[in-house]
């Protein structure tokens, strides 16, 4: 076997010894009249963090524990810096730990040590694997074809958010990590395919907290000949399914509170929602007196957002957050939506719905905008918006548009949050808990 040496308890001419790999720790006992002077005298040398190679039997101690009795050791690797060891006590039947490498910023840089010293951090990556397969799986077992499609765009689209620019040498033109892989995907819709997704790494140049990361992980998926009320119903399949792979259930518990997903989920419009959590009416405010009520309600506003931004502000601070079993909230504001479909029955509204959970949005989607008409005035819209200082309105985009001109089909979108899922999965409290790698200011 090999691993890390992780404990060392020296006895004359013998000594006990963890070794720790990806699947555990294991007991070496190892002593001068089985491996010989020169190895031993090697061996009281090493440290805690070593890496080594040992070949020997197995046996059970007196206490029971599975040994390897060593007839060869070999250094691997020697560790130049001390590990922080955490140390365990069983104090009054419970156990107690100490000298725990605990700080958060020391584990998010370091994350090579916090995997190391702390194993439930790897368990926590290793669920976020298996999740992703799950999710695959689903989606292949409903006819969806993976694709992949452009990180480095001419003309970031398909969110509301600032992107990052680098340059092309060759080329001598800007180019932009992607914000979201959405116009692209449908690109493909028009060309024939029916059922596409995409795992995909996008880049937002916007603020770090505990549910956003500049870099982050979503999946989208377009199936042509259906409306978001299909995504909805498969939403409810796709979280029975993972939940159940990965729990063995399909309750879990995240934060203190038990999330049921074998029920049907609870459907509400944004407006209704709103009304209900705050006992305000916004569906026939004009924008000024919606300001006025944001202003009211103490939420935080500034003259570049419109109608759609305030009351979206509205809804993220004081009903998302009480919103704790599964919900779809649907039927949005067109002004918030530039690429939705005009709602059937009200064309102020837009057909999209929000999947919440846990008193956070992990995902969205849609019936598609697949009128080109609508779709360049739409564009003209946000463009307004960006000229009143909104830095995040989408842009305008000529060969989109073009691709519409050609027929996209009756198509149905949905976007989904893996980090957002992922700490729902895990009863994580930050995306940075779930990212191996997360963004840091520099040291």
């Amino acid at each position: 076997m090999a691993g890390r040496i992780m404990s060392l308890r020296l006895m004359g001419k013998a000594a006990f010894f963890h070794i720790q790999d990806n699947r555990g720790k294991i007991q070496v006992y190892i002593r001068t009249d089985n491996v010989g002077d020169k190895v031993f005298e090697m061996f009281k040398l090493l440290d805690i963090g070593d890496i080594v190679g040992v070949r020997g039997e197995v046996f059970q101690t007196r206490t029971e524990e599975i040994t390897i009795q060593a007839q060869h050791l070999e250094l691997l690797s020697k560790s130049l810096r001390p590990l922080p060891i955490v140390k365990e006590k069983i104090e009054e039947d419970e156990k107690k730990i100490y000298d725990q490498f605990a700080d958060k910023e020391s584990r998010y840089r370091q994350r090579y040590v916090d995997l190391i010293v702390n194993p439930e951090v790897r368990d926590v990556f290793i669920k976020r694997s298996k999740i992703v397969s799950a999710m695959r799986e689903f989606f292949e077992a409903n006819e969806f074809i993976e694709v992949e499609t452009p990180i480095l765009q001419p003309i970031y689209g398909g969110a509301a958010a600032r992107p990052f620019i680098t340059h092309h040498n060759k080329l001598d033109m800007d180019l932009y990590l992607r914000i979201a892989n959405e116009l692209y995907l449908k690109r493909l819709i028009v060309g024939g395919f029916e059922r596409v997704y995409e795992f995909s790494k996008d880049f937002r140049n916007e603020g770090m907290d505990r549910f956003h990361n500049p870099e982050f992980t979503q999946v989208e998926l377009y199936i042509a000949y259906k409306d978001y009320h299909y995504f909805m119903e498969f939403i409810e399949n796709l979280m029975r399914h993972v939940t159940q792979e990965i729990a063995g259930s399909t309750q879990i518990e995240y934060q203190g509170h038990k999330i049921d997903f074998s029920k049907k989920w609870l459907r509400i419009s944004m407006f209704d929602a709103i009304k209900k959590y705050t006992q305000i009416d916004v569906r026939k405010m004009d924008e000024k007196t919606l300001r006025k009520t944001v202003k009211d309600l103490d939420i935080k506003e500034d003259p570049s957002m419109g109608y759609g931004k305030l009351v979206d502000a509205i809804f993220g601070e004081r009903v998302e957050p009480q919103l704790i079993q599964p919900t779809f909230i649907t039927d949005y504001p067109v002004e918030m939506s530039p690429l939705a479909k005009r709602h059937r029955e009200n064309s102020r509204l837009v057909e999209r719905f929000e999947p919440i959970i846990g008193g956070k949005e992990v995902g969205n989607a849609f019936s598609e905008l697949n009128d080109p008409a609508d779709q360049r005035q739409r564009f003209l819209d946000q463009a307004s918006l960006r000229e009143r200082g909104d830095e995040e309105a989408q842009v305008l985009d000529e060969d989109y548009l073009r691709a519409l001109e050609y027929g996209l089909p009756p198509t149905a979108g949905l976007g989904l949050g893996v980090d957002r899922l992922v700490m729902l999965l895990t009863n994580s409290t930050s995306i940075r808990d779930v990212i191996f790698f997360p963004q840091m200011r520099p040291e």
